[in-house]
């Protein structure tokens, strides 16, 4: 009975055991499921997580890419107005330069028309400046044009173009009768009529220029004429007292050798 009694006790602590065994699998039974459901819930949240972070990487990648391509697009935009205002300057520059050159060629021009202008002012200038000259042995200073119309008389003489020259001669004292020439054209004039036979026109311009100019170089040649002039005319009167006088006045010169000589002959 005891033994009965025990064995129920025992069976009974076995089945409380067993009771208790059922219900710590079951708790622990319905634990698991718990923690899957919580393990898939974070899984999931996780997974939420990661997607939506992945979304957000994403979004900052093409926030990012838009940002670099938009940075780039500004930097392109820039760079072309850049180039374009270096390509401007470039070409204002070479317009400049071209400019430049232009006007250096324009002034180079301009200097040699100056230069030539001015030369030919000058040129023209010395036509009617003063310049200086000998004539018989004495310096003068006269017109170039004077010196030019005596030249070209005189040659005429000396080509003995005789009719030349005093037509000449004449014309040059009527248009230059202040000339520092006049004595000689008078002188040469008279040489001229001699030569032409125009005996007292000649006397009458020797005689002038011993008048005009008894100091002139050629008066003691214009004296010696006078005295052929009288001969010509057959003075021989005449002719002694000049070549006496030729003597007289201008014993060293030449002219008064021949006088001496030619005297000699009419006495």
């Amino acid at each position: 009975m005891l033994r009965a009694c025990e064995w129920k006790k025992s069976g009974l602590a076995l089945l409380v055991a067993l009771g208790a065994l059922g219900g710590s699998a079951q708790a622990a039974l319905f634990g698991d499921d718990e923690a899957r459901r919580a393990i898939l819930d974070l899984r999931q949240r996780l997974e939420q997580a990661q997607i939506a972070n992945q979304a957000l990487v994403e979004q900052a990648a093409r926030k990012q890419n838009q940002l670099i391509d938009e940075r780039v697009t500004s930097l392109r935009s820039a760079l072309l107005d850049l180039q374009a205002q270096i390509d401007k300057l470039r070409s204002d520059l070479a317009q400049s330069l071209g400019a430049q050159e232009r006007l250096a060629r324009d002034l180079s021009e301009l200097q040699l028309r100056q230069k030539d202008a001015f030369s030919s002012v000058d040129d023209r200038l010395r036509r009617f400046e003063p310049v200086r000259v000998s004539i018989d042995g004495r310096e003068a200073m006269v017109d170039p044009s004077e010196k030019a119309d005596f030249d070209k008389a005189l040659a005429f003489f000396r080509q003995a173009d005789f009719a030349a020259a005093q037509s000449a001669l004449g014309a040059f004292m009527v248009r230059y009768p202040q000339s520092a020439f006049f004595p000689s054209a008078l002188f040469w004039l008279g040489n001229a009529q001699y030569a032409n036979k125009a005996y007292r026109e000649a006397m009458l311009n020797f005689q002038r220029l011993l008048t005009d100019s008894p100091s002139h170089p050629r008066a003691s040649e214009a004296m010696l004429a006078i005295s052929n002039v009288q001969l010509e005319l057959k003075d021989l009167k005449g002719a002694r007292k000049t070549l006496e006088h030729l003597i007289k006045t201008h014993p060293a010169s030449e002219a008064a050798a021949t006088a001496r000589e030619r005297l000699s002959r009419l006495r």
